[in-house]
């Protein structure tokens, strides 16, 4: 965990990631009791549902139906929202953020919603930033002291669709192995590492003539830490090895290099149109402290044997290997 710089959060405060909502992760590890989460088919999960005493639940509820109305809306709003509902709450007793899962319910017709409370962590912050300014995806996330609040990133979870979407014979293994290779440069062109099968989300949008694709990175603590330049790499990780052999399968050596060329071009137009923000995040990350001085020297070494060179020797901050990794890759 690395807290969150005054440079940093005056960055936050400029672009509208700083909001005045209530801080509820202390309060939210009040509970007293859980239980096994089961996804909707009886398969047990990370998650697990807590639950509170009643005047903590009573406490808890109107604060977390404030944080969700101003994620969705933007402002804090007068108007009363007896409508919606906090039915469930989740912990994930996982990685460095320990998230809660808030279902909220529209009482109306039923339907319901997600947000994440997450420990705000500066690594996070930047991972969720580069993101929101390099990739085809909007991030929509508020902070406040500790408190980061994650809006619910919609998809198949990773591990689910290799497990049981991939299998099938109608899958146009084309399509998804195109995504997954754009996806997998995207990640190691801003240094997001740890894309594991359980951190991403295959986005499924039926077409007018065929259904179309998009991996989506959905966790981002791993921005710009590891040593090792293969944690970069999404199709090194075990848990991608079916996709990673169907796609060399599928894909020749020409239309690989065509899609990745594809993502330099669509990651560079994004770059120079956000210019001005990705300059500034760069700036205050290059300063900043994020990973071990060793990971640091180690990643510096990977990186030059990687692309033949020697420009990240004299790199002293993962922001400044990030900066110059951004560059090397994408020309601006």
């Amino acid at each position: 965990m690395y807290e969150i710089s005054p440079t940093l959060r005056q960055y936050l405060y400029h672009f509208d990631r700083l909001r005045d909502i209530p801080r509820v992760y202390s309060e939210l590890r009040r509970f007293t009791g859980a239980f096994p989460y089961e996804d909707p088919k009886g398969r047990e999960t990370l998650w697990m549902s807590v639950m509170y005493p009643p005047e903590v639940i009573e406490e808890l509820r109107p604060r977390l139906i404030k944080i969700y109305s101003e994620l969705k809306i933007g402002r804090d709003v007068a108007v009363e929202h007896e409508h919606l509902k906090v039915d469930r709450i989740d912990f994930g007793d996982f990685g460095n953020s320990k998230p809660f899962r808030i279902r909220v319910t529209n009482l109306f017709n039923d339907n319901s919603d997600y947000f994440y409370v997450k420990q705000a962590d500066a690594s996070r912050i930047y991972g969720l930033e580069l993101e929101h300014i390099l990739s085809p995806n909007r991030i929509n996330y508020m902070v406040k002291g500790n408190t980061l609040i994650e809006e619910h990133i919609a998809g198949v979870p990773g591990d689910a669709f290799l497990r049981d979407h991939l299998p099938k014979p109608d899958m146009n293994k084309v399509r998804i192995a195109k995504e997954f290779t754009k996806f997998t440069e995207r990640s190691f062109i801003r240094l997001l590492g740890d894309m594991r099968s359980v951190n991403y989300v295959v986005d499924i949008t039926p077409d007018f003539e065929e259904v179309q694709y998009r991996v989506r990175a959905i966790d981002f603590d791993q921005q710009s830490y590891e040593g090792n330049g293969n944690i970069y790499l999404a199709f090194r990780f075990n848990s991608n090895r079916p996709i990673t052999k169907m796609a060399f399968s599928v894909l020749n050596r020409k239309s690989i290099d065509q899609y990745v060329n594809e993502e330099h071009a669509q990651m560079a137009r994004r770059a120079k149109v956000e210019s001005t923000r990705l300059r500034a995040l760069l700036g205050i990350m290059r300063r900043e402290q994020i990973a071990p001085d060793a990971n640091v020297r180690t990643l510096a070494l990977e990186l030059d044997r990687m692309h033949g060179t020697k420009d990240f020797t004299d790199c002293t901050s993962m922001g400044e290997l990030t900066a110059e990794h951004i560059s090397l890759m994408l020309g601006v």
